[in-house]
């Protein structure tokens, strides 16, 4: 049985949309929706009327939590949930539940250990703060602690989940080398989440991964051998974007998004169907997040997925709204369907003939093993 919820969002129709999707990921029911237009109010987020209008509805609705489609500050978080006496969850927090639920493989575990050990550091000061005024924040999911031991406890679990991230991110690099050895190209999916990027490596590869129109369903990289012609490449599907994803989530998952940088070709999936607003919105999100991590915008390939959806008229103004029009690295496509994936192919084999040059400098060197024969 799913633990109900109250959600309070922004209103506006995709702010919405991707909240009750975020919702449903985590598992919640949504029992009542607050929208409001803005979510940034020093003391609670949101005005103080409202406040006192959710603490009304509590004693009816008995939600177990109260979720927050925005990022609080500790102080904004232990107000509100001192005041309704209830668990609140920001966006962040959120986020952080539905990767915990979605992380199967050690790596991606690990990377959603260490997003989370970087949430509660951010708000240990304040949680400090609180302990030493004596008050008791436990609805911030704190407890008892030590305030000596506290910053300690976080750094040293931080210190050793980051070792093993290490190891995983060299281990990720020689298998690169080994590749680049063997000749091997390299293909990357990436895009927003839900955008269609596992359905689509499913088509291309024959696999069967797990398909969802819940957010963050991929979390950890898979890569497979296709055949483009009458060579072979490898294919990996990605972690999908997200709006107000913070800094310290997108580090977390480095080793999982380097791909994306060493990678031959990005094919950015983008989901046509959506709104114009939800469009701009998702192809702004992914593109600022590429280039936050560093990809090469010569080596990216658009993909319009769900082109089926809409008519050839809305997808020829949706296409001029994002500029590919002029745009020759570009092709619409359905991967439910079928439609244009042999193009796409074509258009990947291309690519990959004019693909930039990655430079080796970014690369983790490959360790050299000196032997002294005489011993």
């Amino acid at each position: 049985m799913k633990d109900s919820a109250i959600l309070i969002t922004y209103d506006k129709e995709d702010s919405l949309k991707e909240a009750l999707g975020l919702c449903d990921s985590a598992g919640y029911e949504v029992r009542k929706i607050i929208q409001h237009r803005i979510l940034n109010k020093s003391k609670y987020g949101l005005g103080e009327g409202k406040v006192d209008e959710l603490k009304e509805m509590l004693g009816t609705i008995k939600p177990d939590v109260i979720i927050f489609d925005e990022i609080l500050k500790p102080s904004q978080n232990y107000n509100l949930a001192s005041t309704l006496k209830m668990n609140i969850l920001d966006r962040e927090a959120l986020i952080l539940e539905i990767f915990e639920r979605r992380a199967k493989s050690s790596e991606s575990t690990l990377q959603v250990k260490m997003a989370q050990l970087r949430y509660e550091m951010s708000r240990a000061k304040e949680k400090v703060r609180l302990a030493k005024m004596g008050e008791q924040p436990g609805f911030m999911g704190i407890g008892k602690f030590e305030v000596d031991v506290y910053f300690n406890d976080i750094k040293n679990r931080m210190n050793g989940v980051k070792s093993k991230l290490v190891k995983s991110s060299t281990q990720r690099a020689l298998h690169r080398q080994a590749r680049k050895r063997f000749g091997f190209k390299t293909i990357s999916l990436a895009g927003y989440t839900s955008a269609g990027k596992t359905t689509l490596f499913n088509i291309l590869t024959g696999e069967e991964k797990e398909e969802s129109p819940k957010l963050f369903t991929t979390l950890s990289t898979t890569t497979r051998k296709i055949r483009l012609k009458n060579s072979e490449v490898l294919i990996s599907d990605t972690v999908g974007f997200i709006s107000r994803l913070p800094a310290y989530m997108v580090q977390a998952f480095k080793s999982t998004l380097e791909e994306l940088v060493y990678t031959d070709v990005v094919i950015v999936v983008i989901d046509i169907s959506d709104t114009i607003l939800e469009l701009r919105k998702k192809f702004k999100s992914c593109i600022s997040t590429l280039d936050e991590i560093g990809v090469n915008k010569d080596k990216m390939i658009f993909v319009l997925n769900k082109s089926d959806l809409i008519s050839k008229e809305e997808l020829s103004e949706k296409s001029s709204q994002l500029d590919l029009t002029n745009n020759k690295k570009w092709l619409a496509i359905s991967s439910s369907t079928g439609f244009n994936i042999a193009q796409l192919k074509t258009l990947i084999y291309q690519a990959l003939d004019n693909a930039p040059s990655i430079e080796k400098k970014n690369e983790t060197p490959r360790p050299e093993i000196r032997i002294n024969y005489e011993d």
